[in-house]
């Protein structure tokens, strides 16, 4: 691994969602572990069934805690056991997300509503679980960060997203909420809109290939990689960004603001005038 910039040194934490070695938290795994970190790695006990973040818990030497955010008794033991681990924490990064109507190819206008309970509360509602349960354990240090990643879903419709859409809406809301309320003790609440990403969980997304080379062609800068995404959340755990807090931070080559690409407008009228000469 190579050498950081100290950036977190002293530093503990919890990162949710690490799933193997593509996943974006996996990578903010080992850029917080380059930058001097200690922490505690957590996901559901199915994930962790596969077996692949017992690599990544010994090349960080973290200890790995199974998690099920959607139960309080999962979520108020594991603050338990990382504050034996690790006493007070200085960072959370939530990247945890799922869609059984995605996985089941459920259209949007047809959603099955036990499943959409399940989108929302494993995708945003374990958001504020988290938080409760880190502040009735009294585990968050005062001046402490902690980032959601999150996509640019929950402000317009990408209609092969359908409820994580509105799973994402939700999630910034909650860190908004908490950020406001945390304030007072210096710690930030932000969300991170990633660009699409050529993760596990972004690949088994119906209609992936496209989005991922639509925001490719916009954005300015391209998508940003996964390595990228960690580099930035390193700065939002570090204390160069002490009064960067309730904001939807965009991380995303530029896409958010741009129109259309000059490369895409020639494509496109290339495509629709041969459409129109073939009539």
């Amino acid at each position: 691994m190579s050498d950081g910039y100290g950036l977190l040194k002293g530093k503990k934490g919890i990162i949710f969602g690490a799933l193997d070695e593509r996943s974006i938290a996996w990578r903010i795994a080992l850029a917080c572990k380059r930058e001097g970190a200690d922490f505690v790695l957590s996901n559901a006990p199915i994930a962790l069934r596969l077996g692949t973040l017992d690599a990544l818990g010994e090349e960080t030497n973290a200890p790995i805690i199974p998690c099920d955010v959607s139960n309080d008794d999962d979520v108020a033991e594991l603050m338990a056991k990382t504050k034996e681990h690790l006493g007070g924490i200085d960072f959370i990064l939530h990247a945890i997300g799922m869609s059984p109507n995605i996985r089941k190819k459920k259209e949007y206008t047809d959603l099955n509503y036990n499943w959409l309970q399940q989108t929302l509360d494993i995708s945003a509602i374990s958001l504020h679980r988290v938080l409760h349960h880190a502040e009735k354990a009294e585990i968050l240090n005062d001046g402490g960060s902690v980032v959601a990643l999150s996509y640019i879903g929950a402000q317009r419709i990408f209609s092969k997203y359908s409820d994580m859409n509105d799973a994402k809406a939700l999630l910034e809301s909650i860190a908004r909420n908490y950020g406001s309320r945390l304030a007072k003790r210096g710690i930030r609440v932000n969300t991170v809109s990633q660009a699409p990403t050529k993760t596990s969980a972004g690949t088994g997304i119906k209609g992936f290939d496209g989005m991922y080379t639509f925001a490719d062609m916009i954005a300015p800068m391209g998508n940003p990689t996964a390595d990228e995404c960690a580099d930035y959340c390193v700065t939002l755990f570090s204390d160069l960004t002490r009064k960067v807090t309730m904001q939807n931070l965009f991380h995303d080559g530029g896409f958010v603001n741009s129109g259309i690409s000059e490369e895409m407008i020639n494509d496109l009228a290339k495509v629709y005038g041969d459409k129109e000469d073939n009539k």
